[in-house]
């Protein structure tokens, strides 16, 4: 049965449109690319601030790194699918997930999508302000080994970053802290968890996020806290994306005032006008036919009288 909204309760809607989003999309990963590779930062600064969380981390005790490192090594069934998750799922699961809300959750896009962004240009700050150099990139003394250059002659990426061969020096290797594998991958967990519809997704939902930082830490390209860092960005920037919204929706009508009532609600009338005595099609008569007698009602029949047919 079709639901009916109550006059003046109707939710001003922008339809998006593919065109407008895309070049949008591409914008922030291109923000997000360059960031990561033009903030560089000194590599004593990120080495200095590695050491500092993996300090953290054995005096609280949250050292989960090294054995899932080791294990990884060791076993090569675990170790190289990790790497093809490392360097794969972060790029196609995002879009993926981006590209099904749009379609099939148009209402909800436009908020999961200003949550994403948002969280993204906080982990460019945090790249900016803290250059942290990997585990994979310390010194051999601390443990660590870089199953991307242990298992590279299984996939494309190259020996010294998980870009392609030849492209590791394009990237931002000290770009760790806060992990964004882990943010986008918990992202992807809660669109599939809220929207997927059963069970199956919401598994999925569960996996992926957690599948995603056991991969960073085994693989030795983030720290545990890197990962809690990243989650914790995420938060922020869900608590943050209402204000991001209704700014932009603020500074669009001033700038384009002609979409802002563009996109307000419809009126119902939509400019028709109806005469006295005009009816809408298909409305029933509110008064009896020509020589049609009314029903007797209750208190007009007799005791006795049969009730009218109905």
């Amino acid at each position: 049965m079709a639901q009916t909204e109550t006059p003046g309760t109707e939710v001003p809607r922008t339809r998006l449109r593919w065109w407008t989003e895309l070049p949008l999309l591409l914008l922030v990963y291109g923000c997000y690319s360059a960031g990561r590779l033009l903030v560089r930062g000194d590599v004593d600064d990120a080495v200095e601030h590695g050491l500092t969380l993996l300090r953290a981390e054995k005096l609280l005790h949250l050292n989960a790194e090294h054995p899932l490192n080791r294990l990884f090594t060791r076993e090569p069934w675990l170790g190289i699918p990790a790497d093809f998750w490392y360097a794969s799922l972060h790029y196609l699961v995002t879009p993926a997930i981006l590209v099904w809300m749009f379609r099939a959750r148009a209402e909800q896009y436009r908020r999961a999508r200003t949550w994403l962004m948002t969280s993204t240009f906080i982990g460019l700050i945090g790249f900016t302000l803290v250059p942290t150099c990997p585990p994979r990139l310390l010194s051999a003394s601390h443990g660590f080994v870089d199953t991307m250059a242990h298992y590279s002659s299984y996939g494309w990426w190259g020996g010294d970053a998980s870009a392609p061969r030849g492209l590791g020096g394009m990237t931002n290797q000290y770009a760790a802290m806060p992990s964004l594998h882990v943010g986008w991958a918990l992202w992807c967990g809660v669109m599939l968890w809220w929207y997927g519809g059963n069970r199956l997704t919401k598994v999925l939902g569960v996996l992926y996020p957690l599948g995603t930082a056991l991969v960073v830490m085994g693989t030795a390209n983030h720290y545990l806290l890197d990962a809690l860092a990243g989650i914790a960005v995420m938060g922020v920037g869900h608590l943050l994306a209402p204000w991001v919204t209704r700014t932009v929706d603020r500074v669009r009508a001033r700038l384009f005032p002609a979409l802002a009532k563009a996109g307000g609600p419809p009126i119902v009338s939509g400019g028709c006008q109806t005469s006295a005595g005009e009816r809408i099609p298909r409305q029933r008569e509110s008064r009896p036919g020509a020589g049609a007698e009314p029903d007797p009602s209750p208190t007009d029949a007799g005791d006795g009288a049969p009730a009218p047919a109905r």
